[in-house]
């Protein structure tokens, strides 16, 4: 019987290989797209008056909500946001009242608020 030896040669680019994966994009995207469904279904739905009456903004904010996976030099990145524009978020207040916080160059924004609760949604599953 001969005695068989193996040799163990590592994969310097495992790790690597895993990050580019298809498998990894679509574990990133199903979490993302969690994400964005939480984020949807918390968002505010604007139904009161606009500056304009021909405006209609009911679920507008909900439909900016995306999800998206990209490649990234160091493997996938997946994502979920809503884009919609500083005026829409401005109509949406915040039930609170207007203090120098609400500008827009100082990073506050109301949508912080859902997708805020749409992660911490996420982190206890």
């Amino acid at each position: 019987m001969a005695s068989g030896s193996f040799r163990f040669v590592p994969n310097p680019r495992l790790f690597d290989e895993l990050a580019r994966s298809p498998g990894m994009r679509n574990v990133l995207k199903d979490v993302a797209d969690r994400g964005a469904g939480i984020a949807r279904a918390i968002a505010p739905k604007y139904t009161g008056p606009t500056y304009n009456p021909t405006i209609q903004r009911h679920g507008e904010y909900a439909a900016s909500v995306y999800s998206a996976a990209s490649m990234r030099p160091n493997g996938w990145r997946a994502e979920f946001g809503a884009d919609a524009p500083w005026a829409l978020q401005v109509e949406f207040g915040s039930g609170r009242p207007a203090t120098s916080q609400d500008r827009p160059q100082s990073g506050w924004s109301p949508k912080a608020r859902p997708l805020g609760r749409a992660l911490d949604a996420l982190r206890s599953t």
